[in-house]
């Protein structure tokens, strides 16, 4: 269970933001800046503050940002190998590599607006992090393409919400990032600590997700479970998620059920 005692920052604060560079250059001065910015990390703390500790949901800070980061860069580059062009690359004609840029930094950033409030946490997001995006990116662009990044790395983190379509295929990518990160009880499905309901159960029956590329389509997620009611996260968050954007053909979503499923709880007394 991804829960931490009141007052206590999980030990992930002291691990550092790691996603795999595969040579970009740019990436990896923004990932390194990512590491050493102080405000970011003061509101990923003030962002599980608020989930955790505050409202007794589940992680929305450092360790969720960077399981989004890698999965939404993973999908990006499956989808790119799959000859998919990027909004950035489409529409402005920057490179690939500025698409993985957006990603990442759209991941780090998106649930940054928890640290003012989980409703409308979007919104407070996509207010707090233009000043951010602009000293991780300062100096990498020419002030014209730092502004087309940044519109895209906001889009990216707004889009991520259930009632907003992405646009691009960036945008997709950390949409979709963004509800795998349910592995043994991380469901994006806020659930109560200690709760027991179809949200915590099933929030506890998947095991593993992965990631790779697919035979049909250029992507395969694979979700195990250890109980089938981890059902209700796939009908209830991912179908929803992944349905608005424009990567929805674009995969295979495999669920694997264990013939002699795992009890999950002992009792329920109402």
């Amino acid at each position: 269970m991804a829960f931490y005692p009141p007052g206590r920052l999980p030990d992930s604060m002291a691990m550092p933001f790691e996603v795999p560079l595969q040579g970009n250059k740019t990436l990896a001065k923004v990932v390194e800046r990512i590491n050493s910015d102080v405000e970011l990390k003061a509101y990923w703390r003030a962002s599980n503050i608020t989930a955790i500790d505050r409202m007794g949901f589940n992680d929305h800070g450092p360790t969720h940002v960077k399981i989004v980061a890698r999965s939404a860069l993973k999908i990006m580059r499956l989808l790119m190998d799959a000859g998919e062009v990027p909004g950035i690359v489409k529409s402005y004609g920057l490179r690939k590599e500025d698409a993985e840029v957006v990603v990442v930094l759209a991941a780090a950033l998106h649930d940054i607006g928890h640290a003012v409030h989980r409703d409308n946490h979007e919104e407070f997001s996509v207010a707090l992090a233009p000043s951010i995006i602009r000293r991780l990116l300062d100096g990498l662009y020419s002030e014209g393409d730092t502004i087309i990044v940044m519109v895209e790395v906001l889009h990216a983190m707004i889009a991520h919400g259930s009632n907003l379509q992405p646009l691009t295929l960036e945008a997709s990518a950390v949409r979709v990032g963004d509800a795998l990160d349910m592995e043994k009880g991380r469901a994006r499905i806020p659930f109560s600590a200690g709760s027991v309901n179809i949200h915590s159960v099933s929030a506890l029956a998947i095991d593993k997700v992965y990631i790779t590329k697919g035979d049909e389509r250029p992507i395969r997620v694979e979700i195990c479970m250890n109980n089938s009611a981890g059902i209700f996260q796939i009908d209830e968050l991912l179908r929803d998620k992944i349905a608005k954007t424009s990567i929805r053909d674009k995969m295979t979503i495999v669920i694997q059920v264990p013939k002699e499923e795992m009890r999950i709880i002992e009792e329920l007394k109402l």
